[in-house]
């Protein structure tokens, strides 16, 4: 059950996106260009980052619709269960593998990264850019999932397919557009 008592009671991350569109519009613009835009990351694998980081949160709502979109995208059904449960065998490319390595140590502890965590992910052949993205991705779901969690927002598997076909299909945009009315430019602040 959602936390926040405006909330409905089985309330989506869209819910939560149309009740504060002030701050989530530019929330949203920057999922669509950090996970749809130009990147040396494909877009299933921006996806697989975003789901695998969810799933070691222990967030079942952002993880159950990035790995889904993820799988929509062309990352093999059930690869990412199969990383979380620690499978070697996980049907992940081996240049990935130092990506998540790092996504993982980022997300359990924000100074847990050594300079081999990062040389890994330069000698898999990712440039400047690639780690860049990697970084942003991680500290989005990161925060995303914290955002869900708190907000006591719940999975609802009738949802999930609904998402990943928009995300997969469609990116992040029509979100923005399911906002409704949205003022333009940012709030103004008042005058105490």
């Amino acid at each position: 059950m959602a936390h926040l008592p405006t909330l409905p009671e089985k309330a989506t991350l869209l819910d939560v996106f149309r009740m504060f569109p002030e701050t989530n519009r530019p929330l949203l613009e920057f999922h669509e260009v950090l996970l749809r835009g130009a990147s040396p990351f494909t877009e299933a694998e921006r996806e697989l980052i975003a789901a695998y980081v969810s799933g070691l949160n222990g967030c079942r709502y952002c993880h159950g619709v990035h790995t889904a979109t993820a799988e929509r995208l062309g990352i093999p059904q059930g690869a990412i269960a199969a990383l979380l449960a620690g499978d070697p065998r996980a049907d992940i490319p081996a240049k990935m593998r130092p990506v998540l390595e790092l996504a993982a140590k980022l997300t359990e502890r924000a100074d847990g990264l050594t300079r081999s965590d990062v040389d890994a992910v330069f000698a898999a052949g990712w440039d400047g850019q690639a780690y860049y993205h990697l970084v942003a991705t991680v500290a989005l779901f990161n925060y995303m999932n914290r955002l869900v969690e708190g907000l006591g927002i719940e999975l609802d598997q009738a949802y999930v397919g609904v998402a990943a076909q928009r995300l997969a299909d469609r990116g992040y945009l029509p979100l923005i557009e399911m906002l409704g009315e949205v003022q333009a430019g940012p709030p103004q602040r008042k005058s105490t």
